[in-house]
Parts: structure tokens; sequence; C-alpha cells
């Protein structure tokens, strides 16, 4: 458990390198502002899926289990 824990942890770190960079690199594109504004949308919006799916990881892990989109429906 505590490996788990901790590989989840290092996901989050290297997932919040990874949006760091994306913000700083995403300036230098030559793009227009509404396809820049696009692309930050659909990025925030992979960036709080891939939390709250590590979320329902670790309360799963406690022994929480929350219906996950269509476990739901079965």
């Amino acid at each position: 458990m505590i490996g788990v824990l901790i590989g989840i942890i290092f996901a989050l770190i290297v997932l919040g390198i990874v949006w760091w960079a994306i913000q700083q690199l995403l300036p230098l594109i030559p793009l227009g502002e509404p396809f820049r504004k696009i692309i930050y949308v659909l990025l925030t919006i992979l960036m709080v899926v891939i939390v709250l799916w590590v979320i329902i990881m670790l309360l799963g892990m406690a022994g929480i289990h929350v219906p996950v989109f269509g476990s739901a429906l079965r």
C-alpha cells in the first residue's frame, strides 16, 4: 500500500511538471488566440479528469468505492 501511495505521488509530481512545461511552452507556439484558448481548456479538462481519477483510486484504497462512469449502470 505504501508503494502505491509513493507511485501516485510520483505520478502527480511528474504530471505537475508536464503541466508547468506546457504552460511555459504554449505561448511560444504561433497560434491564433481562439486556438490557444481551446488547447488550454482541453488541457485543463484533461488535468481535472486525471486528478479525479487519482482521488477515486485513493478512495478505493481507503475502502470507499465510488462508482465510475459506466459501472453505476450495471
